[in-house]
């Protein structure tokens, strides 16, 4: 670890870890939202929306900090990225939700719960694993393990659009249940994001 001579502004390190926490709650959601009626997705959709604003916030909150801040624990950029990243997880998950709700779909394949299955572990191993950003310990896990997720997210995908197009008979609904899937692979995606930058910041402050 390097030496440093400056104080730093450790308050990221929370705020990381609050962002990284509104993903656990939306995950958590989104699967309550999958094996809903339609009455109640609604509601569980704007309780989403709920959560992706609480986390806009602790993104906008990163944001001022780094501009008042003159000394940051790791590169500021790196924090920037990292701050975005986990926006990016909320944002692809809140728009699933939300296009569940508006297009008015039935019953999902059930392969869309394997998806949200895999943000589910993919959010609380982040949740996990931002604290320890003030040490750099320990982390290496926990991006290898991300990794396997997304691969895992990734043959889920083409599984899925598979079974769809083989077996779908409506296009139209093929065209809004592809919407879908395609937010919650995105979102699947962000969290490698979030992972390669947790690599990579390790790296350089090793």
């Amino acid at each position: 670890m390097r030496l440093r001579l400056t104080p730093r502004n450790t308050s990221f390190f929370d705020l990381l870890g609050d962002s990284a926490r509104h993903l656990v709650g939306a995950a958590d959601l989104l699967g309550q939202l999958l094996g809903a009626e339609r009455p109640a997705r609604e509601a569980l959709a704007g309780q989403l929306r709920d959560a992706e604003h609480a986390a806009d916030e602790s993104t906008h909150e990163i944001m001022r900090r780094l501009n008042q801040t003159f000394v940051t624990p790791f590169d500021r950029h790196d924090i920037y990225g990292l701050a975005s990243a986990l926006d990016d997880c909320m944002d692809f998950m809140e728009e699933a939700g939300d296009l569940i709700v508006l297009y008015r779909l039935g019953t999902l394949p059930a392969r869309v719960n394997d998806q949200v299955d895999v943000l589910r572990r993919c959010a609380e191993l982040t949740a996990d694993a931002m604290p320890r950003l003030r040490s750099m310990n320990d982390l290496a896990e926990y991006w290898v393990e991300i990794n396997r997720l997304e691969n895992e997210a990734d043959r889920t995908y083409r599984k899925l659009l598979a079974e769809m197009f083989s077996n779908g008979t409506d296009a139209i609904e093929l065209m809004k249940l592809k919407e879908v899937v395609h937010a919650l692979e995105a979102a699947a995606d962000a969290f490698e994001t979030v992972a390669n930058l947790v690599e990579t910041i390790a790296l350089k402050e090793s």
